[in-house]
């Protein structure tokens, strides 16, 4: 159901103080003639037959017969009221009117005026529980708002539920991070502990197997800081002419190895150059996450397409495997930070639960986007748009 179109506040207070000024006017003037035009139905009505005869036609006539005319005006309605001058019965009428109508004004004035006073009252109210942290709060809409407000209270309410979605991401990325740091670093301390207490042997199998947490850990910091960075808009990009074909054709060159020890075969269908200005380190890491996310959880598909098309002046990637893909309700936070269809699984393949969330922060840093489709037939889908310079 769609909304009531709204009046701009300019409008809305206008037509407001308008109205009553204008109403106001009118209700003296028509109690103003009211009085007057009471007094004459009295007055004629009570005259004799005769007299009203005379003056009837004498009224919508004067000049028939001007010294009858006065005379009966003079008897019936008083010698004063042809004096040329504000008889004092007329200034009490007016005061009297005054004193009647000012009180309507003011109730219609705050009456008028109540969907202003209560949507500003709401949104203050709401600004002062988001000021304690409590994040989701709304401010009510009041009905026949101005315009302005109601794009105000909206736009307040769409803050207020960013930020409770922020605080809430945040607290899970948080829970998620120090999960995250806490595995390799545990592993490396219990391994040079064990070497230490003589459980384990000093060997280089044994430092490896230490250095390869280190490494994980040491890869982890390096993803947090690039998302970091990404979110705070200082991700910086050195961007030079390059062709998309290359750079997806080397990077799959360099996971062939990964790709035939476990059975897919990555194919690059473009064969035009395609060429776009961007950064070729970034974006090549975007390819290589996806590439190697492809690898992790759908080499059971046997294949990775990937096809580049022209749209506009920009470009659309896609990455289609043919593996099991992921669950429709996984889709809409699927390039969250630490976010996996399968936890247990991700992990022990080496998956950060970073690598999604990166491809994304690159892509927008690039002015474009990317999204997760579950094509008719199976697998998963993934687009990257690249928009025009």
């Amino acid at each position: 159901m769609s909304r009531p179109q709204n009046q701009s506040l300019w409008r809305w207070i206008c037509v407001r103080i308008l109205t009553l000024a204008i109403g106001s006017v009118i209700a003296i003037a028509l109690c103003m003639w009211l009085r007057y035009t009471i007094q004459n139905l009295w007055i004629i009505f009570h005259m004799p037959q005769a007299v009203r005869d005379e003056f009837l036609p004498l009224r919508d006539h004067p000049a028939l017969d001007p010294a009858l005319f006065h005379q009966i005006m003079d008897e019936r309605w008083g010698i004063d009221y042809s004096v040329p001058s504000i008889a004092p019965a007329d200034w009490i009428m007016v005061g009297v009117l005054i004193l009647v109508i000012i009180p309507f004004i003011v109730v219609l004035g705050l009456s008028a005026a109540r969907p202003l006073s209560a949507q500003f009252f709401n949104l203050a109210t709401s600004a002062r529980a988001v000021s304690r942290g409590e994040f989701n709060i709304r401010a009510a809409l009041v009905k026949n708002a101005p315009a302005e407000l109601v794009r105000f209270t909206d736009d307040f309410n769409t803050m207020t539920q960013q930020l409770e979605r922020y605080e809430r991401e945040l607290h899970a990325s948080h829970v998620a991070m120090a999960h995250e740091l806490r595995s390799p670093l545990t592993a490396a301390i219990g391994r040079v502990q064990g070497m230490l207490d003589g459980v384990f042997q000093l060997e280089p199998q044994q430092l490896a197997m230490v250095m390869k947490q280190l490494q994980l850990l040491s890869r982890l910091t390096d993803e947090l800081h690039l998302l970091s960075l990404a979110d705070a808009g200082q991700l910086t990009l050195s961007k030079s002419s390059l062709s998309l074909t290359e750079v997806l054709r080397e990077r799959a060159a360099w996971l062939k190895p990964q790709a035939e020890a476990c059975g897919m075969a990555i194919t690059v269908a473009t064969k035009v150059p395609c060429r776009y200005m961007a950064d070729t380190l970034r974006l090549g890491q975007v390819f290589t996450i996806l590439m190697e996310n492809a690898l992790r959880y759908a080499a059971e598909g046997g294949k990775l397409v990937i096809e580049v098309s022209r749209h506009g002046a920009g470009y659309d990637i896609t990455f289609r495997d043919y593996g099991p893909g992921v669950s429709p309700d996984f889709l809409p936070s699927m390039f969250e930070r630490f976010t996996r269809a399968d936890s247990s699984r991700a992990r022990h393949s080496g998956g950060s639960g970073l690598g999604l969330s990166i491809a994304r922060a690159i892509c927008i840093a690039h002015g474009g986007n990317i999204l997760a489709t579950l094509p008719a037939d199976g697998g998963l889908l993934i687009a990257i748009h690249l928009p025009a310079h």
